[in-house]
């Protein structure tokens, strides 16, 4: 066997599916979008059920829903039909995902939560199958075959659930004005938090951390600022302490041997004038996104005015746990 062209073969199924079941995609979705909508603006969350592979991606799709603003739970039909019923409240709506839409388990749960009024949006493949007739919103996901040369295990038909999960998630997002504030409050822990959290004012370096030097100052004194503050740069300032330009080490050793008695040379002629500036509320994203796109490390934070008031470095971001 060639294993290479193998794995291509089953990636080419799947993606054939993929296109089939965009292709297909009708108004059961928006109906289903705009149900979610519903149950959200009445207090109520979707409660996503499924056995065997279904069990696994419905656990990925809460969880994806719940992290971008819609909140979800999973619901094992088995476990609910023995106590978890439970979490399926009057005001929540049951997502359920059976490609055959014949899943035993499945089918004995859809009586009492008929009974408790709740809608049920169908994500299934046989669009006659006991789920669909007893839903009141289906989403197709039929696709040709699955990857599997037995065309048994769940493959092609788990990627189209999955992916369609997503869509629901990112369509639900931008339809309710979800905004990246909004997704940083639901990630306040690790690297995606503290950089959708913080802003400029908690990072930036103050005081006697952030150089300055007055223009018309030699460098020598630009570089006694630095070595006092720790810091690899200086701002350069007026009389009024507003920003006339930055200074870095990457400068001196620029103009290190090209200009001769370089550090009693005033820090206007190695400084470079106009430069990017930060403002305090801007995002730690900001910053990371500037000193990629420019290939900086070191930049000032000014006032409304232009005056300095702080520097951020980027040696501190690994500090912070932002890169």
């Amino acid at each position: 066997m060639d294993y290479l062209e193998r794995a291509r073969e089953v990636l080419d199924i799947e993606i054939s599916g993929l296109e089939k079941v965009r292709n297909d995609l009708g108004s059961g979705f928006a109906e289903a979008v705009d149900a979610v909508l519903k149950t959200l603006a009445n207090g109520g969350k979707v409660v996503v059920t499924g056995v065997g592979k279904n069990w696994h991606i419905g656990n990925k799709m809460a969880a994806t829903l719940t992290s971008t603003g819609t909140p979800a739970v999973m619901m094992h039909p088995i476990e609910a039909m023995h106590g978890d019923f439970g979490i399926l409240g009057d005001r929540d709506i049951l997502l359920a995902m059976s490609y055959s839409g014949a899943s035993d388990e499945l089918i004995a749960l859809l009586q009492p939560v008929k009974r408790k009024g709740i809608p049920i949006i169908a994500m299934t493949g046989e669009l006659d199958s006991p789920l669909a007739l007893h839903s009141d919103i289906i989403i197709s996901i039929k696709v040709d075959k699955e990857a599997c040369p037995f065309n048994m295990a769940p493959t092609t038909s788990t990627t189209a659930t999955l992916a369609l999960g997503d869509a629901l998630a990112m369509v639900l997002l931008e339809s309710r004005g979800f905004k990246l504030e909004d997704y940083a409050k639901l990630h306040p822990g690790g690297a995606i938090g503290r950089t959708l959290l913080l802003r400029v004012d908690d990072v930036m370096r103050t005081g006697e951390r952030c150089a300055t030097v007055q223009t018309g100052k030699p460098v020598r004194e630009a570089l006694i600022a630095m070595t006092g503050a720790k810091a690899g740069c200086v701002a350069i300032v007026e009389a009024d302490n507003t920003l006339a330009g930055i200074m870095t080490d990457g400068d001196l050793r620029r103009h290190l041997i090209a200009t001769p008695n370089l550090i009693e040379q005033p820090v206007e002629s190695v400084m470079t004038a106009n430069p990017i500036t930060l403002h305090k509320d801007m995002l730690a994203l900001e910053i990371l996104n500037i000193y990629e796109k420019h290939n900086i490390d070191d930049l000032i934070v000014v006032d409304t005015e232009n005056r300095v008031i702080g520097a951020v470095d980027i040696q501190d971001m690994p500090k912070l746990k932002i890169l």
